[in-house]
């Protein structure tokens, strides 16, 4: 079973225009900060756009069909796919992990990676700090504004990729376009916003304490992609990035690739450039850059054809 998802879009103050001029997103919001490609969550879900569940939620469709989540995930969907334009600086913030989210907040942490889509010449990302820091050093550059003096910037460029374990300090920068794959969660502890105010003229609020909870006090630890690369005259396919969560892997597709489905995951695929069918016996879906398809567990070989490439996300 295959469908394409319909993403439902958030406008923070920091988005752009890039998902709509780029990638297609027809929402009318501005600016269009994020795209949820594939989500359950319950602020905000994606809609099934063709097939038998047309217009459909997923969360609901995966309710009445939980096979399509595979043997693994037995609560169902557990990862969220985004699309993110960072028009601005996003603000600095850390996510908790499961024991301390379940417990404070009676919903899951959030682990989470980047794929960079784009970035401007000079565009970076804050990812942990600088060296090590006591929660004291920390709480005191919090208060005295000097916290970004504390913080690694890394330069970007399209193609990386950044893991960011629950408790990693981060944001993305300005000029950065990224898709994240991340924990089933919307749960931030914001803990600089560089004295913005929101659409109302309002301070947007930090957790200065929560965030001090759960941070990571070192610097982030540099991730090794794994070494599985598989090259062809059809396509190259490789390991991303892959931990407890999600397993990501890139296909770039010259001609075409088949996909077997398991009884353990479903796969969702997502189009970061060019475009292709994908097809399951006699159904055939058109993708383009930005589309979003869900792969079910237990479903037939898919054969993905064209010139693309796609992010393949499972759990």
């Amino acid at each position: 079973m295959i469908f394409k998802l319909k993403p439902v879009g958030k406008d923070y103050i920091w988005g752009g225009i890039r998902l709509k001029n780029e990638y297609g997103k027809n929402i009318p919001l501005s600016p269009l900060a994020e795209t949820w490609e594939c989500s359950v969550h319950p602020d905000g879900e994606s809609i099934i756009s063709d097939g038998r569940f047309a217009g459909q939620t997923l969360g609901n469709v995966l309710g009445k069909c939980p096979r399509f989540c595979g043997n693994k995930n037995p609560d169902g969907l557990p990862l969220l796919v985004k699309l993110i334009d960072a028009a601005d600086n996003l603000s600095v913030q850390v996510h908790p992990d499961n024991n301390y989210a379940l417990m404070h907040e009676n919903q899951n942490g959030k682990t989470e990676m980047w794929y960079v889509l784009d970035a401007d010449e000079n565009s970076c990302l804050i990812y942990g700090f600088e060296k090590n820091f006591t929660k004291q050093e920390i709480q005191q550059s919090l208060s005295d504004g000097s916290i970004t003096d504390k913080l690694k910037k890394v330069k970007v460029r399209k193609g990386d990729v950044f893991f960011i374990p629950a408790g990693t300090v981060h944001a993305i920068g300005k000029g950065v376009l990224v898709a994240e794959i991340q924990q089933n969660s919307n749960l931030t502890y914001r803990i600089y916003d560089y004295d913005r105010r929101d659409k109302n003229g309002n301070f947007r609020p930090l957790h200065i304490q929560k965030a001090l909870d759960v941070m990571n006090l070192s610097p982030a630890p540099e991730y090794i992609p794994c070494d599985d690369k598989i090259i062809t005259a059809d396509y190259c396919i490789e390991t991303i990035c892959k931990c407890e969560y999600f397993n990501v892997k890139k296909l770039n597709l010259k001609n075409m690739f088949s996909l077997e489905s398991d009884t353990k995951s479903f796969k969702i695929l997502l189009c970061t450039d060019g475009k292709g069918t994908v097809s399951e016996n006699d159904n055939i879906i058109d993708f383009r850059k930005g589309d979003c398809i869900f792969y079910a567990a237990y479903s037939e070989i898919a054969e993905i054809k064209g010139n693309a490439e796609i992010l393949i996300i499972s759990s």
